[in-house]
Parts: structure tokens; sequence; C-alpha cells
């Protein structure tokens, strides 16, 4: 898989919470060759099937939300200005003067409002400032407003897709298309392999505003193993080596109460007898903060894995992350997904008693 192109054309698709649907056409031509049926929901879940060829076939659920965090326009102020709200957790220290792009039909810039310098209070100078503060100028008029950005229009921050060195990449939207990317570039590796299960594939929505769409479509899946993908925060010059995973160390493979032990195990295993890169995260809560959650407690229960990658500067235009981190969790994925369907050996000695207990 070329990852540089596939990022920069997942994070280009302007998709925040409760607008996924931006996003399906591009991930429809990308699952059709490995894939046997897709559909989307009322939830806009984007889902796909990949049939093992047995009524029987253990189902095994592979879920990546596509959410992005973003805005909605709330209502208009003086002047043109545009009122709007969060769709998702921003943080706030970062939007004054920031450019967006309004999802307009077609889609109109603005900027969002600050105040300079030179007028600010002392009180004022370098605090924060709250969202319900600030306002966006698109360049309208009071007469052209509210017709031309109708309250309810998603916007996100404007930002390009930019390659980092040898091996980082940064965007928008990382959070969670890398896992997107992740799921595609394992249904590649896996090619035309004869699987043993069924694949449900879960592109969900509104993770970021509630964990909503996997929630339902695990239900409407009834699958009893799922691998949930989602990124984990990387370490940085300003966080505790202890909360954060090493970029370029590998996919990371969560341990915690909001996980099965065995399959957690199975994926540990198999990263270790395949040489695969790989490191550990501890989600000592009952809510690891990811879809793992609701879909762990879905019907009668589903053993759950978290995997994931690590990213830098999470919830702001810029992630980034290491490429060499997403080849690691797709070999992984692939790798664990013939274990599961009886394909492969489990480990370097050719057992293949976790998987018979996962």
């Amino acid at each position: 898989m070329d990852w540089i192109k596939t990022l920069s054309e997942l994070c280009s698709i302007d998709a925040p919470s409760g607008f996924e649907e931006r996003a399906h056409g591009y991930l429809t031509r990308a699952l059709e060759p490995y894939t046997d049926d897709i559909k989307t929901d009322a939830l806009g879940n984007l889902i796909a099937v990949r049939s093992g060829g047995s009524p029987d076939a253990p189902r095994l659920l592979l879920d990546a939300h596509i959410d992005e965090i973003g805005f909605v326009v709330t209502g208009y102020a003086d002047d043109g200005f545009l009122r709007f709200d969060e769709l998702g957790g921003q943080d706030a220290r970062l939007l004054p003067a920031a450019e967006v792009k309004i999802l307009t039909d077609p889609p109109i810039f603005g900027v969002i409002d600050t105040i300079p310098p030179h007028l600010q209070g002392g009180g004022d100078a370098g605090a924060a400032s709250k969202i319900g503060d600030l306002y966006i100028d698109a360049g309208l008029t009071p007469a052209t407003a509210e017709s031309t950005v109708p309250i309810g229009t998603p916007l996100v921050i404007l930002s390009e897709p930019t390659a980092l060195g040898e091996h980082q990449f940064s965007a928008k939207a990382l959070d969670n298309r890398a896992s997107a990317a992740i799921i595609l570039g394992a249904l590649e590796l896996l090619g035309d392999t004869k699987l043993g299960i069924d694949l449900y594939i879960l592109f969900s929505s509104q993770e970021e505003v509630g964990k909503r769409g996997a929630r339902t479509a695990a239900y409407a899946s009834d699958a009893r193993l799922a691998l949930i993908y989602d990124c984990d925060f990387a370490r940085q010059p300003d966080i505790m080596p202890d909360r954060g995973r090493i970029t370029g160390g590998g996919v990371v493979i969560a341990r915690g109460p909001n996980m099965d032990k065995a399959l957690t195990q199975l994926a540990v295993d198999t990263a270790t007898g395949r040489g695969i890169a790989h490191q550990i995260s501890v989600e000592p809560g009952g809510d690891s903060g990811t879809n793992a959650h609701p879909v762990q407690i879905t019907r009668t229960g589903v053993r759950t894995a978290l995997l994931g990658v690590p990213v830098k500067y999470m919830h702001t235009p810029v992630e980034t992350l290491d490429i060499r981190d997403l080849e690691s969790a797709a070999r992984l994925t692939a790798e664990v997904i013939k274990v599961l369907g009886g394909q492969g050996q489990n480990n370097a000695n050719g057992s293949n008693k976790e998987n018979d207990n996962a």
C-alpha cells in the first residue's frame, strides 16, 4: 500500500461527527475488491462483509471510527459573523486566527476571529479563548450570512496533509482515518486468502460524540470477536514517558478490563512470533475511551482487543504519526485473522492453543 497517498486522500475528506457519509464513497471503492457486500445503516455506519464460506463460520468484527472532530454553525452575530460550537473534543487554545472550511455546497472558507495583541487588556493577554467567545469571519454581510450558511452547517479547520522527514506524516483527522488505512492495508495483505471466518468491517460513525455508531452496528453484526482500532497518545517532550507510546515503536496492543485477555494475548503472541514491532499500553479503567467499550458489552458480550498507533498532537490539525507503525498494525491484523481462521500458527513453535481459547 502507498501509505502516504492513502492517508492524504483519507484525511483530505471532511467528515466530522454526524456527517460521515462524506467519506463513504472513497471507502466503498477501497473495500469493493476485498468484500462481498457493502451497506450503510441509519447511524451513518459503513459496513462491509467478507464471507468465510460456511454458514457457521465465526464472525470477527474489525472497527475503526471514521468521524473527525469539527464544528457546527449555531447562529449569527453582528456584521455577518458566524457563531459556532464543537463536534467532539476541541482544544480551544488552537482556534483564534485559525482558517476553516465551511462545508456548504460548494464549500466556502473563513477565519476565526482573534483580538489583536495591541487591543488586549492586561488580563486578556495570553489567556486561552472559550469557543463561545469566538466567531467565524467568512466575509459575509448580515444580509447574506443566513442564506449562505444555514444553521447546522458543519465545518473543519483547514489543514494540508504533509510528509515529515523520512517516516512521519502529519494531517488533520488521523484520529481515526489512520485506523481505516490499517484495515485497508490488512485486507490488501490478505488478498484472496481463504479465511475460514466471516469478517465484518465497520467504519463507524459518531465516536467523537459518544461512541454511538459502533454500539448499534456491533449489535447488528452479532459478532463474538472484535478487533477495535484507534489512536494512542505518542511521546513528545511535554508528556511524561509513561503517558505516551513510542512513535515508530510499532503497533500498540492495549491491556485492561475493557479488553479480552485471551484475544489480547493472541495478538501479543502473534506479533512476537512473527517479529512484528509492537508495544503495550495499559487502559486501567472500565472504559478505554474508544469503541472497545460499547462493543465489548454488546448483546451477551464480545471478546474484544484494542489495537492502535501512537499519534502526536491528538485532536489538532497537525496530528502526526510514523508510517512504520501503520505497517506493523496492518501486518499484525492480517496475521491474527489468519490464526483465528485456522490459516496460521500463532507463535514460532506452531502452537495454536491461544486460538482455541479465543
